[in-house]
């Protein structure tokens, strides 16, 4: 028979913002409203084209980028590609301004870091005969 530990490291307390809205996946099951935002987000996410979009935005030196370099990256044209984004701004992962004709993308950070503490788990497998 084996047996599973699970150890859940760095728990956030209730005054962490992170902590306290989503908690991580071995901690706590979710309540309906916490299950219902972070659906949103993995929606918005469902998609390839957007998670690109989303890989291209928050890996960029200098941490934003301007949808004139992000379109000639895919095969899909510019008003696709800006419904894309629409999705994702929409959904809290990346926000954007407005310069001359350009806009300028850049992610949010405690969105996404909102995901990596939900996603986040510390396993140790124990297994005896």
């Amino acid at each position: 028979m084996s047996k599973q530990e699970l150890v859940v490291l760095g728990q956030s307390d209730e005054n962490d913002e992170i902590g306290a809205c989503c908690p991580g996946l071995v901690t706590a099951p979710l309540d309906e409203d916490q299950a219902t935002e972070l659906a949103k987000l993995f929606k918005a996410l469902g998609d390839p084209v957007r998670l690109r979009l989303l890989s291209m935005i928050a890996s960029r030196a200098g941490g934003e980028v301007c949808v004139c370099d992000l379109t000639p990256a895919f095969d899909l044209s510019q008003p696709t590609i800006s419904h894309h984004l629409k999705l994702l701004r929409q959904a809290g992962l990346i926000d954007c301004e407005r310069r001359g004709t350009w806009v300028y993308y850049w992610a949010l950070p405690a969105t996404l870091d909102r995901l990596a503490a939900f996603l986040k788990t510390s396993q140790t497998a124990e297994t005896t005969a």
